[in-house]
């Protein structure tokens, strides 16, 4: 009886779904590496294993490890190779490691046996000194797909993670790029990710179908390039 009189009246109701979930970050990071016009947009990512960390700091000296399967930023480590050593920063913490020996020592004791992944690390654009990234939440209803949000995360001072649930600070997609950046970018900007949202979302419900919910992780580098960190289908 609702949907009848919505539809008398032109309206369309929003039937969300939650849809199949996908928790293997190095699934869909491997799907999106496939398409062309993705793949620059994805930060060169391998399995973790110490041959792949090794030859990964030589290329890039800072790369991000973190979980195949995780949420929250929870055992995101940033990792860095200097004349001086290695490093490693968990939240606000920072070890120091005179050998590569010793960092995979200490990095194996902090993955606990789980699967992870290594990305080369984005410097990205700050707002006051503090990296941002931004969150954009693309649904599955009843007419098609949909954005819900697009928005900016700020990393709490001292932090590389951007999560809110460990201090971040939200605000709106166009006051991150303008405050980053520069106010003449922003629709650029968000017209470069929505466009990769479309593509990728058309690439992943092709290769998984039944998806319904999507929340990509985007960053924009201090040269102005947009990068995929990662793509939810559980999206927070």
């Amino acid at each position: 009886m609702l949907w009848m009189k919505l539809q008398e009246r032109g309206l369309t109701a929003l039937s969300e779904h939650k849809g199949r979930q996908l928790a293997s970050k190095w699934t869909k990071t491997a799907v999106l590496l496939s398409h062309s016009s993705i793949a620059p947009h994805i930060p060169p990512t391998k399995r973790f294993t110490n041959n792949n960390l090794k030859s990964m700091l030589d290329t890039h000296q800072m790369v991000v490890v973190k979980p195949v399967v995780g949420a929250g930023g929870h055992g995101v480590i940033k990792v860095t190779s200097s004349s001086d050593g290695y490093a490693y920063t968990y939240y606000s913490h920072t070890k120091r490691f005179a050998s590569f020996a010793a960092l995979i020592g200490a990095l194996n004791k902090q993955r606990k046996g789980r699967a992870y992944l290594i990305q080369k690390g984005i410097y990205l654009a700050t707002v006051d000194g503090r990296p941002i990234d931004y969150r954009v939440k693309y649904v599955k209803t009843a007419t098609g797909w949909v954005y819900r949000s697009m928005v900016g995360r700020i990393a709490r001072q001292g932090l590389f993670v951007t999560n809110l649930c460990r201090g971040g600070k939200m605000v709106t997609a166009a006051q991150g790029i303008s405050r980053s950046l520069t106010s003449g970018q922003v629709a650029a900007k968000k017209s470069k990710m929505r466009e990769l949202t479309v593509l990728s979302t058309e690439l992943l419900e092709s290769r998984f179908p039944g998806i319904g919910q999507l929340g990509f992780d985007y960053g924009i580098d201090k040269q102005g390039h947009i990068w995929i960190f990662e793509v939810n289908t559980r999206p927070q």
